[in-house]
């Protein structure tokens, strides 16, 4: 059963608090509007959001975060949102649009982080409420982090850190993979970013540990 967890101005709910990629998905309500990021569809979910600003469109910040999106969208009767970077509208039978700037007639920025071609990721930032929501590049869960981290980088990005994600300083980060940072993520941000690769061994032994059945 999914785990339901309130962090600053948006609602995350774990999937399956006993999968290992501990899957994340927000809520994030600001300025009269609710977006749903990254979402996998759980039971309970509507009743969850019925207290919150009306849910305003379904946005994917990773291109491999389709996950429930298109039965979302189409359930809630709002578009799906994707960045400009990003070539996955065809994988949706909702309407798509585009994200040059904000998600819709918020103040939250939408800014690519990366974009590979195998691999094209943008985050979330709302500054009036000091969060930032990275779907991928940064996490929480155990695989993602070595020894006493609270954030670490992703497994495929050790060794070559997205250090452009230390222009940002959120008091609430929200993640793809993982519990929430509720308040004082800046600090973990930057020490995660700081110190990647001298804890890449470290890390990859936790990860390696964590596949085993």
């Amino acid at each position: 059963m999914a785990r339901f967890i309130d962090c600053g101005p948006a609602l995350t709910w774990i999937t399956d608090p006993d999968e290992r990629m501990h899957r994340a998905s927000h809520a994030l309500s600001v300025d009269g509007e609710t977006w749903l990021i990254d979402p996998v569809a759980v039971e309970g979910l509507a009743d969850r959001l019925e207290d919150r600003p009306p849910v305003a469109g379904v946005a994917v910040l990773l291109d491999r975060h389709k996950r429930d999106a298109d039965a979302l969208a189409r359930e809630f009767g709002v578009p799906i949102a994707i960045p400009d970077s990003m070539d996955v509208a065809s994988a949706f039978d909702a309407p798509v649009d585009r994200i040059t700037d904000t998600l819709g007639e918020t103040t939250v920025r939408v800014e690519t982080v990366i974009d590979w071609p195998v691999w094209t990721e943008a985050v979330a930032v709302h500054e009036a409420s000091e969060t930032l929501v990275v779907p991928e590049a940064v996490g929480t869960a155990a695989y993602e982090r070595a020894g006493g981290e609270r954030v670490g980088v992703h497994p495929m990005l050790r060794l070559m850190p997205p250090r452009s994600l230390g222009r940002y300083h959120p008091d609430c980060l929200l993640v793809g993979h993982g519990e929430p940072v509720c308040e004082g993520a800046s600090a973990p941000l930057d020490d995660a970013l700081a110190h990647s690769r001298r804890r890449a061994p470290a890390a990859y032994l936790r990860a390696a540990r964590e596949a085993l059945p």
